[in-house]
């Protein structure tokens, strides 16, 4: 059994958080070992998804488990991830980030999504998300296309928001 570790997990902002990310061509042990890593990550944050480039790799994977804090844990983990279809119907969410801690807004998406993606063992997976998971799947989405959360906001939000971060970066680093 491999051990499993925790990853720091990249703060806005950071310019790696803006990068579109490569499709994985090879699910191969280290990537198995890496999302492992990126589910633990995701539990001890806590948080319910996590995406590669908050860890630092540029590539198309995320994890995610939705289920809730009194349901038995039901990890996901996607690589290659795409939509292949959105509701008209749309759902408005309050969104948070592992990479800008303790911010939360609004943020309006599809309410319904269907995801094409590669599972840990390399099976292609077609699943269909609602609510809270599909606004989980559409969030991580972004991530590995460069996008936060944040960039649905207005520009004075957005602006106020990357303050805050620059300023909490600044701390962090102090205290290190």
């Amino acid at each position: 059994m491999t051990r499993m570790s925790l990853k720091k997990i990249l703060l806005h902002p950071d310019p790696r958080l803006k990068k579109a990310c490569e499709p994985v061509a090879d699910i191969n042990a280290d990537l198995r070992k890496l999302a492992d890593d990126m589910l633990e990550t995701m539990y001890d944050a806590p948080g319910v998804g996590l995406a590669a480039p908050q860890v630092g790799k540029v590539m198309r994977l995320f994890v995610m488990d939705f289920s809730g804090k009194e349901a038995d844990p039901d990890p996901r983990v996607l690589f290659n991830p795409r939509l292949t279809w959105v509701s008209e119907t749309m759902n408005t969410y309050e969104e948070g980030c592992l990479s800008i801690p303790d911010i939360y807004e609004d943020v309006t998406r599809p309410e319904q999504v269907r995801m094409v993606y590669q599972n840990i063992d390399g099976k292609e997976i077609e699943e269909e998300f609602e609510g809270l998971g599909a606004t989980c799947a559409q969030h991580e989405l972004d991530h590995l296309d460069g996008k936060l959360f944040i960039d649905y906001l207005s520009a004075i939000k957005r602006g106020m928001i990357t303050k805050k971060m620059k300023k909490l970066k600044k701390e962090l680093a102090r205290d290190t």
